[in-house]
């Protein structure tokens, strides 16, 4: 296994469990899908901050001049990783699991899901990466992952029939 797919795995875990907490928070009522957004926004600050001393200053292993980038990487950087990934994102996965019918098991798969699938999409068409028939097989099967998910998902909260609730139809 190669250490950068590695560290996604630990990427997924992290995010994984994490979410777990976030959405018992939503179920306590007592916060909002925004106040989850807020504090997780809020916590990563440091910690990030932190991280790139130690990348630049002490392991070396980024540009130590990184604020003097390009505007075309800031804009990249700004939109892309701070306003796409780091808020709506976010935000509308939050506001999906504080919905009704917001669960975990189906929401996580299916935003999760989509997320390579469009990656490995984006990766071809905007960054030349190759399209290998494995990956659109991948794709495919991601695709029919959600599919499947939503639809188990529709068949738990389709109306009864009066047969099912027992009732006489009358």
């Amino acid at each position: 296994m190669t250490r950068a797919i590695f560290l996604a795995i630990l990427a997924g875990l992290c995010w994984g469990v994490g979410e777990i907490g976030t959405k018992a928070a939503l179920n306590s009522r007592q916060v909002g899908p925004m106040t989850a957004a807020f504090v997780r926004a809020c916590v990563t600050l440091l910690p990030t901050a932190i991280a790139v001393l130690f990348a630049t200053q002490v392991w070396k292993n980024e540009p130590a001049d990184w604020y003097r980038a390009s505007p075309r990487t800031w804009a990249y950087l700004i939109v892309g990783s701070g306003l796409l990934a780091g808020f709506a994102g976010v935000f509308f996965f939050y506001l999906g699991l504080g919905s009704k019918g917001g669960d975990i098991s189906l929401l996580r798969p299916i935003a999760f899901g989509v997320a390579p699938a469009t990656a490995v999409l984006l990766g071809w068409w905007w960054l030349g990466e190759p399209l290998t028939p494995r990956k659109i097989a991948a794709v495919t099967l991601i695709v029919a992952g959600i599919v499947l998910l939503g639809l188990d998902h529709a068949s738990h909260t389709l109306p009864q029939t009066d047969a099912e609730r027992g009732s006489s139809g009358l």
